[in-house]
């Protein structure tokens, strides 16, 4: 049986943060972080994870923003080389995250987790998972194998489909059996359409499901968590300097809280986060 983690001191898990870089200095490089904060002020769907954001955004206010939110370097002729995000932002909202999850587990409110980063933030959702459904909380599992075609470069078409990881947290497999990265939103609107009783029919993919109950809280990231806060549910997830719109969602009170990070860390490197979270919701991690 694995030892759980030790739940670490606020300054023991910053001095953690730093090290591995999941905050302070990260290796996610500004021109992307600005590219992708050009497109989603221009309104590029796929930058906008679901979420339906005000017009009104620019390149400008998108960095201004995400200076307030996620702690990147506020000097905009930092055009190029690694960017930051402030760990005191991210130990910050990660208690603001865990007092909302402690707040569902003393609720025993039914919740949806998913991630678009399968290959390393998965640990996290499952420890989550795990304690939620020791406190009572109903883990929603809808649309399991609803399947959609992405297009894959060069005209060609690939499958994905919603499967879900030990504990219950979405994500999306492909026809190589192997979890995907996404940002995309429409597998987390397949799955409420079918809790809201509404059909999910998709080419190879199924029909009908669960009886129809609607979930109170969205652990998730990327267009899982936009496409959630966008249907009015509340919202907590993770989210990289480079990915502003669920930053964008949270300024325009649809996302409740965002946790900036490097989500493309060693996943055992996350282990003190999960448990200072699971100590902040007053949660123990069981499995």
């Amino acid at each position: 049986m694995a030892v759980p983690t030790p739940v670490p001191s606020r300054d023991e898990l910053r001095a953690h943060l730093v090290r591995t870089m999941i905050a302070g200095d990260v290796a996610t490089p500004r021109q992307n972080n600005l590219l992708h904060y050009r497109r989603m002020a221009a309104g590029s769907p796929k930058y906008q994870f679901g979420l339906e954001l005000k017009p009104t955004w620019t390149e400008r206010s998108v960095l201004e923003m995400m200076v307030e939110r996620c702690g990147v370097d506020p000097n905009p002729r930092h055009v190029y080389g690694d960017d930051t995000i402030d760990p005191d932002i991210t130990l910050d909202t990660l208690e603001a995250m865990g007092d909302r999850i402690g707040l569902a587990a003393r609720r025993r409110e039914n919740v949806l987790l998913a991630t678009g980063h399968p290959a390393t933030l998965t640990p996290v959702y499952q420890a989550v998972a795990r304690a939620l459904a020791d406190a009572g909380c109903r883990v929603l599992t809808p649309a399991a194998g609803w399947t959609y075609e992405i297009e894959a470069g060069y005209g060609s078409l690939e499958s994905r489909r919603i499967v879900y990881a030990e504990g219950g947290v979405a994500m999306l497999e492909g026809d190589d059996g192997r979890t995907h990265h996404t940002h995309d939103s429409r597998p987390m609107e397949a799955m409420l359409r079918e809790l809201a009783g509404g059909a999910t029919t998709a080419p190879g993919g199924r029909t009908g499901g669960e009886s129809p109950v609607w979930p109170d809280l969205a652990i998730a990231d990327h267009g899982w968590a936009g496409a959630a806060g966008q249907a009015g549910i509340d919202t907590v997830g993770f989210a990289d300097c480079n990915d502003p719109a669920l930053f964008a969602g949270a300024a325009e009170g649809k996302i409740d809280v965002v946790v900036p990070l490097d989500d493309g860390i060693s996943p055992h490197h996350y282990a003190p986060m999960t448990a200072y979270l699971l100590g902040r919701a007053g949660l123990t991690a069981t499995g």
